[in-house]
């Protein structure tokens, strides 16, 4: 028996050595590359669209631009709609999945549309497949980032020091698809022809798929965790149902969980209370008809624990207002920022010419020198300085980005102003599609500063949203930090047609289809301007923003319920 039981357990032994490791890097790794072929899928469309839509669907300048800005708007608005049914429906894993397909589809009819389609119905089978892909990265985006920092366990601390540079190494592989599309993609599409580039896309998203489902057998996958908005609607209309009652949080009985008090309750952690948003305590407090009831009425009585996660959310919605003008600012560069180039000298051998789309790749070659510096250099630097683990607060590093934001503009409008001055004394102002004599180097200041501030905001987006999100609304947390892109794109279409409608009233248009003649730097030096009254309302609202705080719950099996001592606070960045 003794043998026979040592036989068994060797043979679970090696049965477990064989099986792939769940979590980690080991599962993580797959989900890392998938997004690397996705972005390449996608940026080798955003970034070329505008000229795809100008030169081949022959479309004004303004009308293109804001046609770009509207599909990006959309496909970072999906995210949000997707998050909300991978987060209460499918799961993360069938999200990812059926979006991918999706996506799939929408790049193998886009390549159709732009090759084998008539010319009569080309432009609305274009457009149809634009927006099924819209759909599928929307559905793509926020489950892939959400669903690898799964991966990672949260109560290891070996993996929450591999967490805390994740968002980092992942940004890093964003970017380098981001850059292979832009150096790769564009260059065919502009030299070889858009069915072999669009083909090429198409190819990506279907090893995207393989990649994707090749680590099946390693990824620790969670199931959907029920809707993550019914929370936030129960505080809600408990806190306004509750809105006549006199007591306050420091006296009077305050609902923990049915399940906290429990005999023989082992620790946990629960969220600790905090005095912001103190409107919605109320929906915590024990009156006497909650007293007198033997089963609670979720719409009249919520959890401490519950009532300070709908704090959490409502707490990152002023952050989240507050960086909408950086996306603006950042939607600039697959629109105006393209068309600048296409009018400069591009030529660096005589048979070689950089296509104008391409110089986004500077952007993405900065991020790819500098995110490693950042973390190895400029992170331990700072942490000897500010005892914090990240060297600077996830809120410091989005205000950074956001002050650097504001040089983006004033750069781009003075090598603009630069452009017009040679186009005059070259007599090119009546002639826009003339190469005016001035390299095209001349933008690498505004791509360089670009880079820089979409490693500090971008970055400190995602870490925000991920970590300071209740844990069953963080697919939500990712499309939200998302839709600040999204929205970002959609008020710089309405920022568009207000500078058209107004410069056209009172003079030339500021940006019109002869980009000589027109004003493009009266227009950054307006978004110069809106990005610093930003920046101003932005440190205003990070001064007053509160961190999660956990306490520990381990004396809470010794208390009544309404106890509210034994916390322990600590930031979680």
């Amino acid at each position: 028996m003794i043998h026979n039981s040592h036989k068994d357990t060797k043979k679970q032994v090696d049965s477990a050595q064989q099986k792939p490791p769940i979590g980690g890097w080991n599962a993580a790794i797959f989900i890392f590359f998938v997004e690397v072929a996705e972005r390449f899928a996608f940026f080798g469309l955003a970034a070329n669209l505008i000229t795809y839509l100008t030169n081949e669907l022959h479309q004004p300048i303004s009308t293109a631009a804001k046609n770009v800005n509207t599909w990006a708007g959309v496909s970072y608005i999906v995210p949000l709609f997707a998050a909300f049914v991978a987060d209460s429906l499918f799961g993360r894993f069938n999200t990812i999945l059926l979006a991918s397909v999706i996506y799939l589809v929408g790049m193998i009819l886009l390549t159709l549309s732009v090759s084998v389609v008539p010319l009569d119905y080309r432009k609305a089978i274009f457009f149809v497949a634009l927006y099924i892909i819209a759909v599928g990265e929307g559905g793509h985006k926020p489950c892939v980032q959400t669903f690898a920092a799964d991966q990672f366990e949260e109560d290891s601390l070996e993996d929450k020091k591999v967490k805390s540079s994740f968002f980092n190494w992942w940004f890093w592989g964003i970017v380098a698809g981001q850059c292979s599309a832009i150096l790769v993609a564009i260059y065919v599409e502009d030299n070889v022809g858009w069915t072999a580039g669009i083909g090429m896309l198409a190819i990506a998203m279907a090893v995207a798929l393989i990649t994707f489902l090749l680590g099946i057998k390693r990824y620790r996958k969670q199931g959907p965790l029920g809707s993550p908005l019914t929370t936030v609607a129960q505080v809600l209309v408990a806190a306004v149902r509750k809105w006549r009652v006199k007591q306050k949080f420091d006296n009077c009985s305050v609902y923990r969980g049915d399940g906290l008090l429990a005999p023989g309750q082992p620790k946990t952690q629960t969220l600790a209370h905090t005095n912001q948003l103190r409107c919605l305590d109320k929906a915590m407090i024990i009156d006497n008809l909650d007293a007198m009831r033997t089963i609670r009425d979720p719409w009249r009585l919520c959890s401490l624990h519950q009532v300070e996660e709908v704090k959490l959310v409502l707490r990152l919605f002023p952050i989240w207002l507050s960086c909408l003008m950086f996306a603006i600012v950042i939607s600039q560069m697959n629109t105006f920022f393209v068309k600048q180039g296409s009018t400069l000298q591009r030529s660096i051998t005589p048979h070689f010419i950089i296509p104008p789309a391409s110089l986004q790749a500077l952007v993405g070659l900065t991020i790819l020198l500098n995110m490693p510096i950042y973390d190895r250099v400029f992170v331990p630097i700072a942490r000897k300085f500010t005892g914090h683990p990240s060297g600077i607060t996830v809120l410091q590093r989005i205000g950074t980005g956001l002050f650097l934001s504001i040089f983006i503009m004033i750069v781009s409008a003075l090598v603009e102003a630069k452009r017009i001055n040679v186009v005059k004394e070259y007599n090119l102002l009546d002639h826009p599609k003339s190469i005016v004599p001035m390299k095209v180097w001349w933008l690498l200041p505004q791509y360089i500063v670009t880079g820089l501030v979409e490693i500090f905001t971008y970055v400190g987006l995602q870490e925000l949203f991920y970590a300071q999100m209740p844990e069953a609304m963080r697919s939500l947390g990712a499309a939200v930090y998302l839709s600040v892109t999204g929205i970002g794109n959609f008020i710089s279409s309405a920022i568009i047609s207000m500078v058209q409608a107004i410069s056209s009233r009172y003079g030339e248009e500021w940006l019109g289809d002869n980009i000589n003649r027109a004003h493009l730097d009266y227009f950054y030096w307006v978004l110069a301007g809106l990005s610093a009254l930003n920046l101003c309302i932005y440190v205003w609202i990070a001064m007053r923003f509160v961190y999660k705080k956990a306490e520990e719950d381990d004396v809470f099996g010794e208390k009544e319920s309404g106890a509210i001592n034994g916390y322990v606070d600590r930031e979680i960045i």
